[in-house]
């Protein structure tokens, strides 16, 4: 069966990388877009998103500043990457959220097939990034 597709959304913010990075690179600058957590920007650091399910287990696994941040989001192979391209006084942002399995999947924790919760990300993920984050990062 076919696995359901990335994710992926790019926005350009009116921002410089630094501010963006902040914003994407720590506790208190994820916490304010997107949710409680307590994320370091460590290789291998293991990390709690307090979700909507309940808390979620997460693991860092790329970071190279200012340009990418990976990691593991919960238990059914979700990878989110936040990718930084310099612009000078703006920066590009793509959110990437992989990971998905087949449309018919169940996600453990949503007790929902793959194919409605990715659909439900997505538009989640649209909210998120082009609202929350770019209202934090323009600020």
């Amino acid at each position: 069966m076919e696995k359901l597709k990335d994710i992926k959304q790019t926005i350009i913010f009116n921002a410089p990388i630094e501010k963006v990075w902040d914003k994407v690179s720590t506790s208190e600058g994820m916490a304010s877009w997107f949710m409680p957590n307590d994320f370091e920007a460590a290789e291998g650091h293991e990390f709690t998103i307090q979700s909507p399910f309940g808390p979620s287990p997460c693991k860092v696994l790329e970071v190279d500043k200012p340009n990418k941040i990976s990691f593991a989001w919960d238990i059914d192979g979700w990878v989110v990457s936040f990718i930084l391209k310099d612009l000078g006084d703006s920066t590009e942002f793509t959110l990437i959220h992989g990971g998905w399995k087949e449309a018919e999947a169940v996600i453990t924790k949503a007790n929902e097939k793959s194919s409605i919760i990715r659909e439900r990300m997505n538009k989640g993920w649209e909210n998120i990034v082009a609202e929350r984050l770019k209202k934090v990062v323009e600020a």
